[in-house]
Formats: C-alpha cells, sequence, structure tokens
C-alpha cells in the first residue's frame, strides 16, 4: 500500500472518522492531504491516516486542537532536528504529552470504575425488585 493514495471517504472508513471532522482538521492545519486528484479532490497517505489517528487517540483525552497541533509539530520536526540540543527540547516536549496522556488514561479508568459501579448497582437494585414479585 505504500505510496497508494486514499480518498477521504476511505480515509473516514480507515479511522472511524466523519468526513466533517477529517474537513475541520484539514482547515485547522492538523493534517494536509499529501496530494490532491485531477478533479481537486484531497489524497491522503498511510502517513496521512497515522497523523489523523494520533489526533483521534488525543480528543477523548481532552487535548485540545492547540495541544494536537503542539505535539504534532514537535514530533515532525523530531527527525529533521538540526542540533542535539533542539531533538532534547523536543523530546522533552513529546514527553510531557505523554504524560500528561497517562494521567489522563489513569482519571478515565477512576471515572470507568465509578460508572461501572453505579451500573452493578442499578443491576442489583432491578433483580433484587424482581424477586420480590
Amino acid at each position: 500500500m505504500a505510496g497508494e493514495h486514499l480518498q477521504i471517504g476511505e480515509v473516514a472508513a480507515r479511522t472511524e472518522l466523519p468526513l466533517r471532522t477529517i474537513r475541520s482538521y484539514e482547515d485547522a492545519g492538523l493534517v494536509i492531504p499529501s496530494a490532491r486528484s485531477q478533479g481537486g479532490f484531497p489524497l491522503y497517505t498511510d502517513a496521512d491516516v497515522a497523523r489523523l489517528m494520533v489526533i483521534r487517540r488525543m480528543k477523548p483525552l481532552g487535548f485540545t486542537l492547540d495541544e494536537t497541533r503542539d505535539l504534532l509539530n514537535a514530533v515532525d520536526r523530531l527527525e529533521a532536528a538540526d542540533s542535539e540540543a533542539e531533538r532534547t527540547r523536543l523530546l522533552t516536549r513529546v514527553r510531557r504529552y505523554e504524560q500528561a496522556a497517562e494521567a489522563r488514561v489513569e482519571d478515565l479508568r477512576e471515572v470507568l470504575s465509578r460508572a461501572e459501579e453505579f451500573a452493578a448497582s442499578l443491576r442489583t437494585r432491578r433483580t433484587q425488585a424482581e424477586a420480590r414479585r
């Protein structure tokens, strides 16, 4: 599949993102289609899809579009860092996002645990009420 271009509908299917969302990320400058068809329609590569997946994974963790843009820029620049100092600075930035993501995942686990306890308590009450009939 390397080098093959995908139309936006194929990208939407792969990423499970609505077309409108992909277009809004394009408008926000978070993902730029790698090519255009002869008719001017955007075409995407596997790298573009991978970028969209990063964005998709950051969103439920509560990262803003600016934070997402900042992380994507840091990752993009990491490979082409001119100096060890720049590389270290970029790695530190990426590490901060990694730590923030881990903290947010832990927060979500706690919320999920409380939600599961609540659902279990409702199930228990329901089954007890049904048993009294």
